[in-house]
């Protein structure tokens, strides 16, 4: 796990109480608290991106001076990871518990809700890279992920190479969309017009013209009218793919279970 500069004995903001202080005592400016300055620090790398925020920048958002944010976070990156933290409260996630709720309905419901918490704050996948993903909010997360995967009938040696399978994917995915969503909107295109000139700019490159013209017919049967139709097509399909292989997979450990039984 990277580390962002921070001693190795305090490389998160949620060991050792340290989330849970509401300052460093008295004296502390009036009107401001650790959920105004999460708030706003979500806000901010919403709006600009992370590579444009600093703590100069978000006490002038908070109308303060930047000292005066640090009586409730010690870095930075403690901020950071709160942020972090915060893009996940408020998912909506299936009861693991209930029964009459199928499994693959409930893997596809997270698969989704993650993807669009990473195309909707970009931000997120390189510092999810960072952290370790500790706070209350992820951990519920990943506390109900964990949980339904056990529901797919693999082996408890798969349950977390399918975990992987499933979640890794869906993080390169929606990463890429939401960079692209924010590549197109810096420019000031939709993304269907900048689609549209970036296919027409790689099908004049020549060393790009043969694979492009080879991938016609893929391009064609992917169907929909615009992006957002084809990622959705895209997306769907392959996590329909990964769903067969939990279930080929869940199958085969069941024969093999059967077999050594009657063996």
């Amino acid at each position: 796990m990277a580390e962002t500069g921070k001693d190795a004995k305090h490389h998160s903001v949620w060991l050792e109480g340290r989330a849970r202080r509401r300052g460093r005592g008295g004296g502390q400016p009036s009107g401001l608290d650790r959920t105004r300055i999460t708030e706003v620090t979500v806000r901010l790398l919403d709006a600009e991106g992370l590579a444009k925020f600093s703590m100069r920048r978000l006490a002038a958002e908070l109308n303060v001076t930047a000292m005066s944010v640090y009586w409730y976070v010690d870095t930075k990156d403690d901020l950071l990871e709160l942020a972090l933290d915060a893009t996940f409260e408020g998912m909506r996630l299936p009861d693991p518990a209930r029964q009459d709720e199928d499994w693959r309905d409930q893997l596809r419901a997270l698969a989704r809700s993650y993807r669009a918490l990473l195309v909707r704050h970009p931000w997120v996948s390189p510092l999810a890279g960072t952290f370790l993903n500790i706070g209350p909010n992820h951990l519920a997360f990943s506390r109900t992920v964990q949980q339904v995967v056990r529901r797919t009938g693999l082996p408890t040696h798969g349950l977390a190479a399918a975990t992987s399978a499933v979640f890794q994917f869906v993080y390169g995915y929606g990463t890429i969309e939401g960079h692209f969503i924010t590549r197109s909107a810096a420019v000031g295109l939709t993304p269907d017009a900048y689609f549209r000139q970036a296919l027409t700019t790689v099908t004049q490159a020549p060393q790009a013209a043969d694979v492009v013209k080879e991938s016609e017919d893929i391009m064609a049967a992917r169907g929909g009218d615009t992006v957002e139709e084809m990622w959705e097509r895209d997306f769907d399909y392959a996590l329909d793919l990964l769903i067969a292989g939990i279930e080929a997979m869940a199958a085969r450990a069941e024969a093999a279970k059967a077999e050594a039984k009657d063996s």
